[in-house]
């Protein structure tokens, strides 16, 4: 019986050992899942090849699902945008370690308001006269192109609300805003340069009927976040993967360009979050002073909270 015990013991240690090399990668919605793994696969080959980890890729059908994955411990490895890295830093146990590099050595995209090449609408004072008859497809509420970054420059430094103001709206990711939108589905949408690249890749006759209306700053390039939970020598292994990725091999250069246009990924780390952070608290600073429903003790007390964390990022 003791021998056994023993045994089963040994057995449990090395299953456990295995357990702690298999990497879930989650991947944000912001197209579909069968186009995302078409493009990721063969990075993750070769994760699985020079690290000697088991990597598997997961879907999600919202941004949600993936923090919510990483909180579980469901996800141990994540490509997000800034805004769902800052949700799973805050809540997931997460902590950014890599940034995307774009191919021309660039660190940034842009936020876009997109219409219907057709529509009379040209810039943000048309959209505003004519909002109450249009439809709108906003972003994830955990997207930083899609929502975060319009939601702040677009309507809140406007002082417009975005689910009252249009007769239709609807929330969906990158790729189903900018199709709805050439296809006439919907009037005005979020979306972002990334987006439209890959439009012009795969259906250029679409990107035709496609009009910008905005363009937001330059937006920092998408974080790469791990769990703080994985051992120090899973880190350490992610870590020179992704770090030395695409740095010479020619074939590793041509897979990280089809991914997004993309030279490989540097070093970074949660203070990369910080500008997201900042206009997160600008949103809601925006919204607390626009609620009649609050008294002004109420009113002092939120914005003093929200100044004092906006006062610690700096």
């Amino acid at each position: 019986m003791f021998k056994k015990s023993l045994a089963a013991l040994a057995l449990g240690f090395g299953l456990t050992g295995v357990m702690a090399q298999d990497i879930n990668f989650g991947f944000i919605s912001t197209e579909s899942s069968q186009n995302i793994k078409a493009d990721w696969q063969p990075l993750i080959d070769d994760m699985e090849k020079q690290t000697g980890l088991k990597v598997k890729a997961f879907f999600a059908t919202d941004y949600a699902g993936i923090i919510e994955a990483m909180r579980f411990n469901k996800v141990q490895l994540a490509w997000m945008g800034n805004k769902s890295a800052m949700e799973a830093v805050d809540r997931s146990n997460g902590e950014v370690f890599a940034q995307m590099v774009n191919a021309d050595g660039t660190q940034g995209y842009y936020s876009h308001m997109i219409v219907h090449k057709e529509s009379p609408v040209n810039n943000l004072t048309d959209l505003f006269s004519n909002a109450k008859n249009m439809s709108f497809g906003n972003g994830d509420p955990n997207s930083t192109s899609g929502f975060l970054v319009p939601g702040f420059y677009v309507f809140a430094q406007n002082k417009m609300d975005s689910k009252t103001m249009f007769k239709v709206v609807r929330s969906a990711n990158h790729e189903t805003n900018l199709l709805a939108v050439a296809n006439k589905q919907v009037d005005v949408a979020t979306n972002n340069s990334e987006a439209l690249e890959k439009l012009k890749e795969r259906q250029p006759e679409k990107l035709k009927d496609i009009k910008i209306i905005w363009t937001s700053p330059l937006i920092a390039l998408d974080p790469l976040v791990m769990s703080k939970g994985l051992p120090e020598a899973t880190k350490t292994k992610i870590k020179t993967f992704f770090y030395n990725y695409a740095k010479t091999d020619a074939r590793e250069k041509e897979i990280v360009m089809k991914i997004s246009k993309l030279s490989g990924f540097k070093a970074s780390n949660n203070d990369q979050l910080k500008p997201i952070r900042q206009l997160d608290l600008f949103g809601q600073r925006n919204k607390i002073e626009a609620d009649t429903t609050l008294s002004e003790n109420d009113k002092k007390s939120k914005l003093a909270d929200v100044d004092q964390k906006l006062a610690a990022l700096k």
